[in-house]
């Protein structure tokens, strides 16, 4: 019989770096919360801002126990740099002790669903491995959200992450994605860090072809949300100023 606690992927909010919080209970199911609340060991990216997300939840349902006497354990930062599946990969077997003690442990990202677009899927690997159970918990994700609100394919479609800072790389990998849309259908979903918005919304305005349509989803789940989605020919009339403060979902497709 197997004694091992299981492993809870615990969706957090998409307001992380953003002036305004939505409540809690507007954007996570009341048995997602509760199994939040009763966990006492965690998997997460940043101590800190664990512990700020499980004081919002213990203001909707009870802690198991006091946030300091939590057992919170971060991913190292190599994780956040180079990703789960970097060369040689990452051994994420040594962070569920707890689970094979008998302990359940939540996996938590800063924003959405952990190891989506997110660190944490080394962890879910190795529990795998190691005969752990895996619990996806329902909560937003914030590449679903900006997909069904594109009006893009949803039938075929792929997440490429970020593209490149510098600005020729940049331009060929727009290309190179568009030509892919454009012949296939696929929609292709990426990101960007919040600061560099404006640089990425001119370059795909400058490079794109006028009939490649863009959708832009700013802001998922809060009250200042924006979600556009046009023809570049039609952007480029109307030449909308980019949020560099609200984290966006960018697609293109036909």
């Amino acid at each position: 019989m197997n004694s091992a606690g299981k492993l809870y992927l615990v969706p957090a909010p998409l307001d992380f770096g953003c002036e305004r919080q939505t409540p809690l209970d507007q954007v996570l199911p009341s048995g997602t919360l509760v199994v939040a609340a009763r966990l006492s060991h965690w998997i997460c990216e940043n101590a800190r801002s664990a512990r700020a997300y499980l004081k919002r939840v213990g203001e909707l349902q009870p802690l198991s126990a006091p946030l300091q006497a939590l057992n919170i354990q971060e991913l190292p930062r190599e994780v956040h740099k180079k990703g789960d599946h970097g060369p040689g990969g990452f051994d994420a077997r040594p962070l569920l002790a707890p689970a094979l003690a008998g302990q359940d442990v939540g996996l938590l990202s800063e924003a959405g669903m952990p190891a989506v677009a997110d660190p944490g899927s080394s962890v879910v690997r190795a529990a795998h491995e190691l005969g752990i159970a895996v619990v996806p918990l329902v909560g937003p994700v914030s590449l679903l959200l900006a997909l069904a609100a594109s009006g893009l394919s949803g039938q075929s479609f792929a997440f490429v992450g970020y593209l490149p800072q510098d600005a020729a790389e940049r331009t060929q990998r727009i290309k190179a994605l568009e030509s892919l849309a454009l012949k296939t259908g696929q929609t292709q979903l990426f990101i960007e860090t919040p600061y560099r918005n404006a640089a990425l919304q001119d370059a795909l305005l400058k490079t794109l072809q006028h009939n490649t349509r863009l959708s832009v989803a700013s802001g998922l789940t809060l009250e200042n949300a924006q979600i556009r989605s046009e023809h570049i020919k039609r952007w480029r009339q109307l030449a909308p100023a980019a949020d560099n403060h609200t984290p966006a979902v960018y697609a293109i497709g036909r």
